[in-house]
């Protein structure tokens, strides 16, 4: 097993710049495609004017394992019988990421308390990613036939999760940000947009609200992890195909 030294670097060599580096102020977009559910609507312009990193794979269960090792989460989520290692991990909730994995990572680090500090993306950053300067119901294009090379789905699958990175990145160098796992965001979910942040903060509201969740999963059919798609959770849930990546604010 890699020591935890090894780990912790490999997530931050997860949030290299190669992965997703936001410009500061350029990063103006319009959130929304057709076709689209009516809670992506109305579209809306987010001009995220705070440079930030996001990681290139999701959280795989072999750095959650070195958490729990190390007596800094307590949770040690199950692996449906699928292994663990290199696949994202599941089964942990909002409350376990941001109550044990991210306080043990970050001190581990010394970023306590800190700007640039490891955290969960807001939706919208998640979305601008996701996108990686597309406008196309997925970031490989329109047409389903893209997705079998760059996401794993329902058709793909066989049933289980799959290694993380196993599938093409988007145009920025990310994996995975469709299928595979649902990942949450910070934000509580809304019904519509209306009133949403325009700066890529993440809309909140009480801790008990629901979270936004992205991407779709190895069960999901293609409609459910388009790149503006949203769906959500109370942020207790542990389910077998939700999981997430790390963001960072850039110093």
């Amino acid at each position: 097993m890699p020591s935890l030294r090894m780990l912790l670097a490999s997530l931050i060599l997860s949030l290299a710049l190669t992965g997703c580096a936001v410009p500061q102020r350029s990063s103006s977009a319009s959130f929304a495609s057709s076709p689209s559910s009516s809670d992506e609507r109305p579209a809306h312009a987010v001009d995220i004017s705070t440079a930030f990193s996001i990681g290139k794979y999701e959280v795989t269960f072999a750095e959650w394992d070195a958490c729990v090792a190390d007596a800094g989460c307590t949770h040690r989520p199950d692996d449906a019988r699928w292994g663990r290692g290199d696949r994202p991990v599941i089964n942990v909730s909002h409350d376990d990421i941001t109550g044990q994995f991210l306080p043990w990572l970050n001190r581990k680090l010394g970023l306590t308390g800190r700007r640039d500090a490891f955290r969960l993306p807001t939706e919208a950053e998640w979305e601008y990613a996701a996108r990686a300067g597309t406008m196309t119901a997925w970031s490989c294009g329109d047409a389903e036939g893209c997705l079998v090379a760059t996401a794993v789905f329902a058709a793909n699958s066989g049933g289980r999760t799959q290694v993380v990175g196993g599938k093409a990145a988007n145009p920025w160098g990310l994996h995975d940000m469709h299928g595979n796992v649902w990942e949450w965001t910070q934000d509580c979910y809304k019904e519509s947009y209306v009133g949403a942040p325009t700066d890529g903060s993440a809309a909140l509201g009480s801790n008990a609200c629901y979270r936004v969740v992205r991407g779709g999963s190895l069960d999901s059919y293609p409609m459910f992890f388009r790149s503006g798609y949203r769906y959500r959770n109370p942020p207790s849930t542990r389910i077998y195909d939700l999981g997430f990546r790390l963001a960072r604010t850039l110093p």
